[in-house]
């Protein structure tokens, strides 16, 4: 697959794809109008961006090319961690990345980060959504961006802003009550 930056300060630069099925990258259609989206809540600029289950990065670093701040992108894959820092040197944002190898739910459950942007991309067959979104929730985040094969509830701690089908893609942004 095809994978690239679409805008801002490196957009159209192309990004490693994986080899294989394990990782499924969001297409570049549905960054376009997610992040559109996220530009037009003025969320992304100076963001401290959390990538979950970070898979290439391309969510994390399409965030860093429209300027935010710093990103941290969590897999427990090695090769995900091959791919994002292979995907951090083209692109130019190793130094404002953060990249941990660990559990995307261990590693919320015990880091005290700030979370401007929250970006969630686990396997489809992810089923803990729950325990997730109350770990998301007990750190104070603003905006948190779900893609999922389907429809996705957080809950009734969080206002649900949109839900947008792209492709077999489904995109729910959310933020807390």
């Amino acid at each position: 697959m095809n994978m690239r930056i679409v805008a801002g300060k490196a957009g159209g630069i192309r990004l490693s794809a994986p080899k294989g099925i394990d990782i499924r990258p969001t297409s570049d259609r549905a960054k376009e109008a997610v992040f559109n989206s996220l530009h037009s809540r003025s969320v992304i600029e100076g963001a401290e961006v959390l990538d979950l289950f970070a898979g290439t990065g391309a969510l994390g670093i399409e965030a860093l090319s429209r300027g935010a701040k710093k990103a941290t992108f969590v897999d427990k894959s090695s090769e995900s961690l091959e791919l994002i820092k292979e995907n951090l040197k083209k692109s130019g944002f190793e130094k404002t990345s953060e990249i941990v190898k660990e559990d995307s739910l261990k590693w919320l459950q015990k880091s005290s980060k700030s979370l401007d942007l929250v970006l969630l991309d686990p396997p489809y067959s992810f089923k803990n959504w729950s325990e997730l979104l109350d770990a998301i929730l007990q750190k104070q985040p603003g905006i948190v961006v779900i893609e999922s094969n389907r429809e996705i509830d957080p809950g009734p701690n969080w206002h649900v802003d949109s839900i947008r089908q792209y492709g077999s893609s489904v995109v729910v942004v959310i933020d807390p009550k």
